[in-house]
């Protein structure tokens, strides 16, 4: 994904200025800054949740613009800090990353994000009903049934929008080591946060403030931080 000099506002507020950089294909890229720095705005527009104003955004070389956002969307699994879980089981609450996912593809998913050892304490497996909200599963679990239902979707891009905001710092740490492996089937994961401890996972650290890149720097590199 490539972002070339973006420029948006938002009900004729100024969001982005001038943001561009890249985030490679089979690494973590991290956008941090404080809240209302622009960086949740990236990830909506390399969805293409809305248009930018001016510049481009680019996904494997391709001008968002002029892809269908129904079509451009089925590139993207995306994980925001706050889990919808519905009133389905188990299983179709994680295969509704795709429609067509095998149970045995749910079943590997929910192994890949650390599901698995919970689920099996459930009465009824992967057949036990989620309730309303996902009230009879904690928030560490609801965030890896998410992830689950990310990974499930197999898609060559992962946008993970503050996936640790909502939790304690155990259940923070289970989902840092679920992020580690995400990517490494050559997926982008694009890591939303404002934790610096999360952001040490990423390749690369793309900081934003007041919608402007202020630093941008890679792993192994004297900046990195």
């Amino acid at each position: 994904i490539e972002f070339k000099d973006v420029h948006f506002s938002y009900n004729e507020e100024p969001v982005l200025a001038g943001v561009s950089f890249v985030a490679k294909q089979g690494e973590i890229t991290a956008l941090v800054g404080p809240s209302g720095s622009g960086k949740s705005t990236v990830s909506k527009l390399a969805a293409r949740f809305w248009d930018a104003d001016s510049g481009l955004i680019t996904l494997g070389g391709i001008d968002v613009k002029t892809v269908e956002p129904e079509v451009l969307l089925k590139n993207y699994a995306i994980v925001f800090q706050n889990v919808t879980l519905f009133d389905e089981s188990v299983m179709e609450n994680i295969r509704l990353g795709r429609s067509g996912a095998s149970d045995e593809d749910v079943r590997a998913a929910a192994k890949a994000a650390q599901c698995d050892e919970f689920i099996d304490r459930f009465e009824d497996g992967y057949n036990t009903y989620i309730e309303q909200g996902g009230s009879n599963v904690s928030g560490g679990q609801k965030q890896r049934l998410a992830i689950a239902r990310a990974i499930a979707a197999k898609p060559p891009v992962i946008l993970a929008d503050e996936p640790t905001g909502n939790l304690d710092s155990a259940s923070s740490r289970e989902i840092m080591e679920i992020l580690k492996s995400m990517h490494r089937s050559g997926e982008t994961l694009i890591l939303i946060t404002h934790d610096r401890d999360i952001a040490q996972l990423a390749d690369r650290i793309v900081h934003i403030e007041d919608g402007k890149i202020v630093g941008d720097t890679r792993k192994g590199s004297d900046s990195y931080a």
